[in-house]
């Protein structure tokens, strides 16, 4: 039985044409990681790349753009309405050193959301210049990191669209299950406006399998699929299902600092080391 290939085929003629070859330096690489499902590991990739990016000596600057704040309260920082968050950013024009909070894990620092954070895709939209908010914000940053990672809200709304208008790179999720790959087809869909008409400098750096389970049939077949039409495009790591995963956000840590040595950490330290080779 295939896993819904008419979707993965027209997914992955999209992807084709949203992938570029070449791109200038312009000081720290922007990866936005997105996928508008939730639920698919997008603020557990984002918090423990960023962790193993800076374990391996990168200094990194993780924005949470999830009005949520799942990727704030898995490092730890309380979300009160009284710290400055993105939203100050994007809406009050603060400055991004006024928002970042330092050394939240080593070689990382964040600039966090708020509940505040909720109201800005409808102040967006009377905003001059809304979708490029989040790349005028971050442009004064480039030159103190190497990797800006931006964890984005589950949808394709104007706080994601602002996340793809300044992103170098993508990082597209996806759940080792079904229904996983049913939006992937609008997600392409949208990047490809925004490259064709906001960001012609926008490319896919991987997709990401999460959530794997070896063990199960259902699983290897979803691989097998993602990777014979996206080939390369598919990472080579793949982040396991474990309970240890589930459980470091709850205590305010990265998965390399809660359970150094499991799988989920050497996964995301594999993971890193692929994003650096490709970026």
């Amino acid at each position: 039985m295939n896993v819904a290939p008419h979707i993965v085929y027209t997914a992955s003629k999209l992807l084709k044409e949203v992938i570029r070859t070449n791109r200038e330096t312009k000081g720290a690489t922007i990866i936005a990681v997105i996928n508008q499902k939730g639920g698919v590991g997008k603020s557990t990739t984002t918090i423990n790349l960023s962790a193993a990016l800076g374990e391996l000596g990168k200094q990194v600057l993780l924005v949470d753009l999830d009005p949520q704040g799942n990727a704030t309260s898995g490092l730890g920082v309380e979300k009160t309405p009284e710290i400055k968050c993105v939203y100050d950013g994007l809406i009050n024009d603060e400055a991004a050193d006024k928002l970042i909070i330092r050394a939240i894990t080593d070689g990382v620092d964040i600039i966090p959301a708020t509940i505040n954070l909720a109201g800005a895709e409808v102040e967006l939209m009377n905003e001059y210049a809304r979708e490029r908010r989040l790349a005028e914000l971050l442009g004064p940053t480039r030159k103190d990191y190497e990797y800006v990672l931006v964890d984005c809200p589950p949808s394709l709304g104007q706080l994601t669209i602002n996340a793809l208008t300044a992103a170098d790179y993508l990082i597209i999720p996806i759940q080792c299950e079904f229904y996983a790959l049913e939006g992937l087809t609008k997600l392409l869909e949208t990047v490809k406006i925004v490259k064709t008409r906001m960001n012609n400098d926008l490319d896919i750096l991987g997709v990401l399998m999460t959530m794997y389970d070896s063990r199960t049939s259902l699983a290897n077949q979803v691989v097998e699929e993602v990777a014979a039409y996206f080939g390369d495009t598919v990472f080579r790591t793949k982040i396991p299902r474990t309970v240890r995963l589930a459980e470091a956000p709850s205590f305010g840590k990265s998965i390399l600092a809660y359970d150094p040595k499991g799988k989920g950490a050497t996964a995301y330290r594999e993971l890193a080391k692929e994003v650096i080779d490709r970026g």
